[in-house]
């Protein structure tokens, strides 16, 4: 019985041969299936997180900070020390000296 080309261990089964081009077109396809993208807030989440920046500016409490990463989310903790509307940064005091500045379109969520 003679075996078909396409089947079995035929020709395409058997090629150990990649192009380059190949090769590196399949990684990028695998990195960009495990990367995830920023979800939308609704309008009472983004409430809800300028209501506990603006507490933890006003009275110096410590916050959590939770942010988009495309791989992994981040959580940062400390004290509000500015919001910058501008640049749209948030400087944050991670300890007594060290600051961190944090982008305000990475926030998903703030809590106390």
């Amino acid at each position: 019985m003679q075996r078909k080309k396409l089947e079995g261990n035929g020709l395409w089964e058997s090629s150990r041969m990649i192009m380059p081009e190949h090769k590196n077109r399949m990684l990028d396809d695998a990195l960009n299936e495990e990367t995830r993208k920023k979800p939308d807030l609704d309008p009472q989440a983004l409430a809800e997180i300028s209501q506990v920046l603006a507490q933890s500016l006003e009275d110096c409490s410590p916050i959590t900070l939770r942010l988009f990463d495309p791989v992994e989310d981040k959580e940062i903790r400390g004290i509000v020390m500015r919001v910058d509307q501008q640049l749209m940064q948030i400087k944050l005091r991670t300890s007594d000296d060290e600051w961190e500045w944090s982008n305000m379109k990475d926030v998903l969520g703030a809590t106390t």
